[in-house]
């Protein structure tokens, strides 16, 4: 089983306080809205702070997603992982369609009460761009090429 990338994701009571602080310590910010998170990431290390989204510290595993943050081909797709889990008796506290192809996440607790999330950003491995039809994970042959934002 491939869980993807690996960061931890701190409830933080001032997101531009966390920020600064991390910032002194190598981190850069790479993503999020600015005002109630930011993704952060100093090598392959990467940090999220979230303010006023969830109470407790959170373990992120991101499938599909590489720990440099590029994008993995083939991985194992978050309903696998769901079902290797409830198989092996663990409880999802937040689940999602066993039988989705689009981009999902679900949530488990170990059992010291830290909640796990597994968060999938891509759509199934195999499944590819749902505009192309193909099944290679790129868009159509025949379609004009993507516009920069």
């Amino acid at each position: 089983m491939q869980l993807g990338a690996f960061s931890v994701s701190l409830a933080v009571r001032d997101l531009a306080a966390s920020r600064s602080f991390y910032e002194k310590l190598g981190f850069a910010v790479t993503g999020g809205d600015g005002e109630r998170y930011l993704m952060m990431i100093n090598g392959t290390t990467i940090l999220g702070l979230f303010q006023g989204l969830f109470e407790k510290n959170i373990l992120t595993f991101n499938p599909g997603l590489a720990q440099d943050t590029s994008q993995v081909a083939d991985f194992t797709d978050v309903r696998d992982i769901r079902a290797s889990l409830v198989g092996a008796g663990i409880e999802i506290t937040t689940d999602t369609d066993p039988d989705g192809t689009g981009p999902a996440s679900i949530v488990l607790v170990d059992p010291d009460g830290n909640p796990i999330l597994i968060d999938q950003f891509f759509p199934r491995p195999g499944d590819g761009d749902p505009r192309s039809g193909d099944g290679d994970g790129e868009p159509a042959d025949d379609a004009p090429a993507a516009t920069p934002l």
